[in-house]
């Protein structure tokens, strides 16, 4: 039995051997490194360790009342490691060995003790098993990042598809689902369809960069000049449309289109020069139809824009509303 410890140690390296009394005669080395500051040879094995099941168990008797059978145990002082055992009597009758497991809480016993394979035995794959499980982290980890930037290359592609690359507003194809929605839904909004007024001039005369320039500061009217639920979109050259979400009413829709054609014949300068536009503006309430109907309330809005055109520019006008 003289080499009974050193067998052990490495057999099963976390164990402790105990006397009769029930104190530690040996303490296994990697028992040893989870209380690296104290020596347990000595010590009163039930003041290390709680049985927490089976309870009552508190003095060799009562411990070897249970030999072979499953033991849960966690030590008293923190950190309270928890440990599967089971207890076989010494040969002899001369007290008993302790041997142990950390079973589910190898994971936080190999990070708190800085646990290596060493201080397990050779046959034991309990760290092999962590470093799988590891590995199978970081591979779901790894995946659930892809994941994660594959949807928002997919977020951007499609809001990329929605968008007007000069302007940044919604484009045409968005305009269009946005309207289907709506429709759908029978929501009250205003479409107001507006063009620039002498747009071409500049265009013309100081170049399409600074027509664009031109666009981009309209882009940047329109977005103030509506609210957060509403929709601001380029259909086309200089042609803009809004969609105005339940807006009140006709009079605040005027409002609206007032305050925007002000802003937008305020002078501007661009690349050093002034510039002065101004914009028409036509719009239609789909609360005025039965059914609505986007294509044609997108023709009325048009219509009304081209009536204001007609009438001397710079101005709004409702589809339907007399000369």
């Amino acid at each position: 039995m003289e080499a009974c410890p050193h067998i052990l140690d490495v057999l099963c390296p976390l164990h402790a051997i105990l006397d009769p009394e029930g104190r530690i005669a040996h303490a296994g080395p990697t028992l040893s490194k989870l209380r690296p500051g104290r020596d347990l040879a000595g010590a009163d094995a039930f003041e290390v360790f709680e049985v927490t099941r089976p309870r009552h168990v508190r003095g060799m008797a009562a411990l070897l009342a249970h030999a072979g059978q499953c033991l849960h145990l966690r030590l008293r002082d923190a950190p309270r490691t928890k440990l599967k055992g089971v207890v076989v009597p010494a040969p002899g009758g001369d007290g008993a060995i302790l041997n142990l497991s950390f079973g589910i809480s190898i994971v936080e016993a190999v990070r708190d003790y800085a646990l290596t394979n060493a201080d397990f035995a050779a046959t034991d794959l309990a760290v092999e098993m962590l470093y799988l499980v590891e590995a199978k982290s970081a591979a779901m980890e790894a995946s659930r990042q892809l994941n994660l930037r594959l949807q928002g290359a997919k977020i951007a592609a499609e809001e990329q598809a929605f968008t007007d690359t000069l302007t940044g507003l919604k484009n045409r194809r968005a305009l269009e689902h946005i309207l289907e929605r709506l429709v759908v839904r029978g929501a009250r909004f205003a479409l107001m369809q507006i063009d620039l007024d002498w747009f071409k001039a500049v265009n013309d005369t100081m170049g399409h960069a600074a027509g664009d320039q031109v666009l981009q500061h309209v882009a940047r009217v329109l977005v103030e000049a509506t609210r957060g639920s509403d929709t601001a979109a380029r259909i086309g050259g200089d042609e803009f449309v809004l969609v105005l979400r339940d807006p009140g009413g006709q009079a605040e829709v005027a409002r609206v289109a007032t305050r925007i054609i002000r802003r937008i014949e305020t002078p501007v300068e661009v690349a050093g020069r002034e510039t002065r536009i101004s914009a028409s503006a036509g719009s239609a309430l789909s609360w005025r139809y039965t059914r609505p109907e986007a294509e044609r309330m997108l023709a009325d809005a048009d219509r009304a824009l081209y009536a204001s055109k007609a009438a001397g520019r710079g101005r709004h006008r409702f589809a339907g509303q007399d000369d």
